[in-house]
């Protein structure tokens, strides 16, 4: 079997020592590191995703596969780096403040990472400060809010304005998500995307790089 469709098969079980390894003799035999990247992992996350829409996964074992896809991802930064690879853009995330759940969170950031977009993670309980600082200090394109509480949503409002006060409100892309979040809310908030899961928040924001690299 194609050592790049082991990899994915792998991460797609959620074997991160197999994927390790094989991602490692892969690096050994050397395989370029971004058709590792694109055919191995990226591939792997690519199904993972068609079957959690498909209802045949659940969030138990797509966050395996992330860990999988993490183990194999650093693996192969240093390589990337060194062949001239650069992420096709860069997306600050983080739960707002006020609210400590990250699940949602990090499930967005595996999908993200899994398009091949760089992801700047501020964890829990972030301040519109926070995402504008590291937006302004990593380049970001796209500004994640996710919240899993009504209480702490309305915090997104906070985020946009801020953006909007500093003057960077056209240079980034806010999408909002999570349990209570509504399309009729996000564009209430001001903000740019909404989507159901991190699936389809994955999709629109490769979409929107591309359309900006074309």
């Amino acid at each position: 079997m194609d050592i790049l469709k082991e990899i994915s098969e792998a991460l797609i079980d959620g074997n991160s020592r197999l994927v390790s390894t094989l991602v490692q003799n892969a690096l050994d035999d050397n395989i370029e590191a971004l058709d590792i990247l694109n055919k191995g992992l990226i591939a792997g996350m690519d199904e993972i995703g068609k079957l959690w829409n498909d209802g045949e996964i659940f969030i138990p074992e797509v966050l395996v596969a992330a860990r999988a896809m993490n183990s194999g991802s650093k693996m192969i930064e240093e390589a990337l780096f060194k062949d001239g690879f650069k992420a096709s853009s860069t997306a600050v995330i983080g739960t707002v403040k006020g609210d400590l759940h990250d699940i949602g969170k990090n499930l967005v950031g595996m999908m993200l990472k899994g398009k091949g977009i760089n992801v700047i993670d501020l964890g829990v309980d972030v301040t519109k400060e926070q995402y504008y600082e590291a937006a302004v200090k990593h380049q970001a394109k796209f500004i994640v809010c996710s919240s899993l509480l009504t209480t702490t949503m309305i915090y997104m409002k906070d985020i946009v304005n801020y953006f909007t006060e500093k003057g960077m409100r056209e240079q980034v892309v806010i999408a909002c998500g999570g349990a209570p979040v509504t399309q009729s809310f996000a564009s209430q908030a001001g903000a740019d995307v909404y989507a159901e899961d991190a699936v389809k928040l994955a999709k629109i924001f490769l979409s929107m790089t591309s359309e900006v690299s074309a």
